[in-house]
Parts: structure tokens; sequence; C-alpha cells
């Protein structure tokens, strides 16, 4: 560092250096969210041209050396020689920033691929980039290190390492072969550069996969495969209803458009059918527009905004919502999402006031969360140039969407709502009772949150009589056992260390709330008393950090109507207390199921050893005999908590020092909730095809109970 500070000591970076030096800025980060970023962008250029009409299909090849391949059937890349800068439409869409048939040119009437840096960018952060090109019954070619054009010397097999020859004088677009008659498309094939990206960056096929679910649904008729050749043929395929997989090859290829995407992202029971609704509007901008001298003159244009929205409402309270710009997610949405929940919210309230007397609303008013309970959707805008904020195209910014958004809506919604036909007018009605429903659920538990803070010493307390409390107040150290049945309570008094465990009974088998109304749940006595004792309110209105434990203890029996217990109670978790899930404060108790007592000789006292599995057992008596010991007959096989002493409990299960506890986490919250669907929901015959199906591939050791 100098004091000293002139024009000398300014960098000019020209070309491709500027995104060498700071690739943060065009994909996010050098770690595997940005190497995924890279392959967005030619998977996007790729989807522009299916949109465009052209192609319907694109193949994505994950390589065992590290390389990524993407193969589309549009029509190709320009061959020709671009006037101004003198090099073929290849080169400069590979090697030149802000250049590309995107920004207005008539190329494409609305498209990803905005700024023109998606293919120059992933070529200059790339070791080696090779593309081909069918046109005009000929196959062209030209390679790439670190966004420099050249020639590889190829030992048979492509390699990012081979010798490589830049272009001394001129670059040349090789002809490599003829191309079958009519066939255009493009192939890229490139390796990403280590130089730029961390060692733990790799391409994430579980995103991969989501991402050509989420393009085939937004684009109908369109087929995206995804081949992975980095692992055997048929260890790990995904597949769907509609995703055929095929060893190592999953195809991706829906006709119903964003309905059917709605269908697939919804978990819950509907309340309502698939509601569609699209119009479009228009908007005038003033933007620059590049002139055939090559200057740019600020221009007033009309846009054409085109809406399409698939929503529909379930028995749950979660919100699922997917935005797009032109099939780009905006997953932190934009003015696009503003006018939708907006117009959302206020034609709802409209419909609500106008049937306030039947409804029974009282003075209460709806908020933004009431209506979004339960609401899967899927909104996407198709606007020519739309304006984001930052490269990475996570933020819609043009604001004439939001009120184009709010009248397609607002005009399709009126229309469904004063609809005489049956069907539209009991789902309307269905749907009002829920969003009441729902607001009148968060206004009595925001009354019995604020009433519901820990007591202390001098104050009266309203939890629960059967709660047995423990003494400290201080949360991180505190622990909640839910604990099945009044036989294992009194043992478990004895047992547990009253300073910091506190025990609540349950009777039975609590309510199965994936079936369940919210209602329903909240007249459940044990539901009820549960989110009562814990003390942070449930569903939209559960505040983490006024919970009265910092870990719950799921405790039931180690058999088959224990493990059906603590099902039921991590449904209820999941539902509707999921934030300790996900703050990974829920644990399930781990008692033993046998007591092994290994007689010594002599006076010696005779050793007491606990197992926790069959298997277990069998071993550790194999080692007995083999050090010619001996155990006491019968062995003690546990069939509850209560047939264990206070010692034996505490020793075991309730003893910090000494017990097992199985900490429930939530690494997948859609793949989560389809599986809480499946197993607690109303369908039954899904179920029973699962049961009958899988019953061949469980392991009898996966079995915790």
């Amino acid at each position: 560092m100098t004091a000293e500070y002139s024009a000398h000591h300014l960098q000019v970076l020209e070309g491709l250096e500027a995104v060498r030096k700071r690739p943060g800025m065009y994909i996010g980060s050098n770690g595997s969210p940005g190497l995924m970023h890279c392959l967005w962008e030619i998977i996007d250029n790729a989807v522009d041209e299916a949109v465009a009409g052209n192609g319907s299909k694109i193949d994505i090849i994950l390589h065992p050396d590290g390389s990524v391949e993407v193969h589309d059937r549009g029509r190709g890349i320009p061959v020709d020689v671009e006037p101004r800068t003198g090099l073929t439409g290849v080169e400069v869409v590979f090697t030149k920033l802000h250049a590309g048939g995107k920004f207005g040119g008539g190329s494409y009437a609305a498209s990803g691929g905005l700024h023109g840096v998606g293919a120059s960018v992933v070529n200059a952060l790339s070791e080696r980039l090779d593309v081909e090109v069918d046109r005009g019954g000929k196959v062209y070619a030209m390679s790439f290190r670190r966004g420099e054009p050249g020639l590889f010397t190829d030992d048979g097999e492509k390699r990012p390492d081979a010798p490589f020859a830049p272009f001394q004088d001129k670059s040349e677009l090789r002809v490599i072969g003829k191309a079958a008659k009519g066939a255009t498309g493009t192939r890229i094939r490139y390796w990403a550069d280590r130089q730029i990206f961390t060692k733990d960056a790799a391409f994430q096929l579980a995103d991969l996969e989501n991402r050509a679910r989420q393009t085939a649904f937004l684009v109908p008729g369109l087929e995206l495969v995804v081949h992975d050749e980095r692992v055997p043929a048929g260890s790990d395929a995904e597949s769907d209803a509609s995703a055929a997989a095929v060893g190592n090859e999953t195809s991706y290829h829906y006709e119903g458009g964003i309905s059917e995407f709605v269908e697939y992202l919804a978990t819950d029971a509907p309340v309502t059918d698939t509601w569609r609704v699209q119009g479009e509007g228009t908007f005038k901008e003033t933007v620059p527009v590049l002139q055939p001298d090559g200057h740019m003159v600020a221009t007033e244009v009309e846009r054409v905004c085109a809406v399409d929205i698939a929503l529909r409402w379930g028995t749950g309270y979660e919100t699922t919502t997917r935005s797009f710009v032109n099939i780009i997610a905006t997953p932190k949405g934009g003015t696009h999402q503003q006018g939708f929940e907006q117009e959302l919210l206020k034609v709802l309230r409209a419909q609500v006031e106008q049937n306030a007397r039947r409804l029974k609303v009282g003075n209460d008013k709806l908020e933004k969360d009431d209506v979004l309970a339960g609401l899967t959707a899927v909104l996407t805008v198709n606007v020519p140039e739309p304006q984001f904020e930052g490269q990475t195209k996570e933020v819609l910014g043009t604001p004439a969407v939001r009120q184009i958004v709010a009248q397609v809506l607002r005009k399709d919604l009126g229309e469904r709502f004063s609809s005489p036909k049956r069907d539209d007018k009991s789902q309307a009605a269905q749907l009002l009772d829920k969003i009441v429903a729902e607001m009148k659920a968060r206004v009595s538990a925001r009354a019995h949150k604020e009433t519901q803070r820990r007591k202390n010493a001098l104050e009266s307390s309203s939890l629960p009589a059967k709660l047995v409390d423990c003494r400290s107040t201080d949360v991180a150290q505190t622990e909640l056992f839910i604990v099945e049945g009044d036989s294992a309570l009194g043992t478990a008094k004895h047992a547990r260390t009253s300073e910091y465990q506190a025990l609540l009974p349950i009777r039975g088998k609590i309510l199965n709330v994936q079936k369940a109304s919210v209602s329903d749940m909240l007249s459940n006595v044990e539901c009820a008393s549960i989110i009562q004792v814990i003390g942070a309110g449930s569903g939209r209105s559960f505040d983490l950090s006024t919970a009265r434990y910092g870990k719950i203890i799921l405790m039931s029996d180690a058999d088959v109507d224990g493990a059906h217990i603590r099902t039921l109670l991590l449904t209820l978790f999941y539902r509707y207390m999921r934030p300790l899930i996900e703050d990974g404060r829920v644990f399930a108790a781990v008692p033993p199921l046998h007591r092994v007592i290994v007689m010594n000789p002599g006076s010696k006292p005779n050793e007491t050893i606990y197992t926790y599995s069959e298997g277990e057992l069998h071993t550790l008596l194999a080692k007995l005999r083999k050090q010619n010991k001996r155990w006491h007959e019968p062995i003690q096989r546990y069939k509850g908590l209560g047939e264990m002493d206070a010692e034996q409990l505490a020793s075991t299960t309730m003893d910090r020092s000494g017990r097992l506890l199985r900490r429930v986490r939530m690494e997948d919250a859609e793949a989560a909730g389809r599986v809480f669907e499946l197993l607690m929901g109303n369908e039954v015959a899904p179920r029973r095809e699962f049961i009958i199906d899988s019953s061949d591939r469980l392991a009898r050791e996966a079995i915790d109970a």
C-alpha cells in the first residue's frame, strides 16, 4: 500500500479479463452454485430457441472427466461474419461480452438470456470449451482455452490439458463434416476452469434434474434428457410419474404446462381445482435502441406482457409459489410476484366482506398469510427485455409488470367468484371458508401465545395439570420428554433430572393431523396440550424464539405401536411446528430392547449390558461364548418403557452421560412433504401400492422398532 494514488494505479480490464478477475459479479460465486449458474446460462440459451419454436429436444450430458455438454436442435449459432467486428457469429457469441441476438434485434420475442454475457462468461471461466454447429448441411467447430480461440491437438480423446495453439493472425471456424439434411443445432462442451472454481465445486445432479423438470413443465412439448455418465448405469436415476429413467438417463417431457406443475408441487388434499389465469397487458418504456449506424437512441417502445398463472388451494397451511420470467426462475420474486400477492389479498378481502354475515368474520381483517395458506401457485410472465436486479436474474425489476399481473388476476378471479356455475360457486365458498378459518386460527393463536409465556413461581400457571415441569428457566439446557402412557410416566418421574428435564404424558395415539383440519387439531386434547406446553404457537404463528424447551424428546415403546405413536407425533411437529425440526431440536429416544446380565466368577459383581437390536444381541452373545462367559436366562426383552425401573430408565434413556438420542432431520422439505402425504394422508390407494411395491426392497434392519 502506498499513499500515492494516480492514473497509473488504475487498471482497465479488457474483454473477458474482467470476468476472470471478478467471476462473482457474473455468476454469484466460485463454488458449486456458480458452477451450476454457468450451466444454466448454456441451457437457457437452448431453451430460448425451443420457446421460439426451434427444436423440441435438449440433451444435457455430464461426462466422467468433469465436463458437461448441452445439445440443442435450434437454428444453430450464426456462422457468417458479423460486419462490425469481422468475426464469425460463433466467435462473437463466445468472446464478446454483451453481444448476442437478444437485444431487440427481432431474433427472439422474449428470452431468458438478456445481457449477452451468458456464453461468453462460461467460455471465460472454462479451461476448455468446444462448440459445434450444424447449419446449412455442414458441421462447423471452434475451440477455446480460457476464452481464447485456437486449436487443441487431441490425442484421441478430448482433454482440457491437451496441447493448445492460439490463432495468431486470424481466427478460423472449421468445417469438420457434413450435417444431415435439414438438421440444425448446437453442441457445447466445456471443462470448468479449476483456477477459478473451488476444489469441491461440482455439478449437482439433483439441482440439474429439478431444473430440467421445471423447464419441461414451463415449455409444454419440450423434452429435456439428462445423461449422467459419471456413475454406473442404473445406480441412482431419479424418476417420477412422467419422467422415464433408463439407466443413467432421465427424460422430462410434459404436455400439461404449469397446471401440471402445480399438481406436481401440491402435496395436500385440494380445496379448489387448479385454476388457470391468463391474459396480457401493454406498457410503454423508454429504452436505448441500437440504430443501423451503430448509435444508441432513446426511444419509447410499447411492450406486451403476457401473464399465465396456475393456482390451487389445499387443506394445508404451507405456501408454495414459483415465479418465472421468460422461463427464468425468480426465487426472490420481484414486481410480478408483488402484483400477484397484493391483488390476491385485495380480491379475497372484498369477497369476504361481501359474505361477512355467512362467514361470521366480525371485525377481524384478512392478512396476506391467511390468503396464502395452503396455496400452490406457478406464476409466469413473458416480457421483452425485462429489467432484472443483477446478472443472476433472481428478482424482476420492471415496474409496469406489477399492475398488469394485478389487472389480469382481478379480472379472472372476479369472473370466477361471480360465476353462476354450481362447481365454481362451491369451490369459491370452500375457499372463503378456508381462508376465514385460517384468519380465526391466527387470531386465536396470537391471543393464546400472548398468555402462554413461561410463568414464574409467583404467577398462576395455565399449563396442563399432567405436565411434570422442570425447575430451570435456561431454555438451552431444558428438555421436554413426551412420554407414552401413564405407566412410563411414573417410572420417568423418578428417573429424570428434575432440574432440567420435564415430562408430558400422552394417552394412546394422538390425532393424525395430516388428515385433520386445523380446527380438529386444535380441539384435540393431546395435540393442544403439546402445543400449549411447548409455548411457541403453531402453524404460521409459530415463534421458535419463545419455545420453552431446548430439546423435544419423543420417548415411546420399542415396538410397532410405539413407532406409530412417534410417527403421529412427528407428523404434528412437521405440519404445525416445523421450525423445531429445522433447528434440530426434535429427538427420538432410543430405549434398549434387551438386558443381558453377565455372571462373573467369585465375588466379582455381575455385569449388566443393554442391547438395542436383535443383531446387536446375537453379536454380544457370540462374543460372550467365545470368552466362555455365562449369562442369566431368560434374557429380559423390554416390551415397553414401563417394564424398566427408574435406575434402568435413567442410565439407558434419560441420563445425558449414557443415553442414545436420534436427531430428527429434514434435509429435503419437498421430499419430506410427499412422504408424509403418502404415508399419513387421505389417499389410501397410493399408500397400499407403495407398501406392496416396496416390500421386497425393505431392509429389516432399517426398521427402528
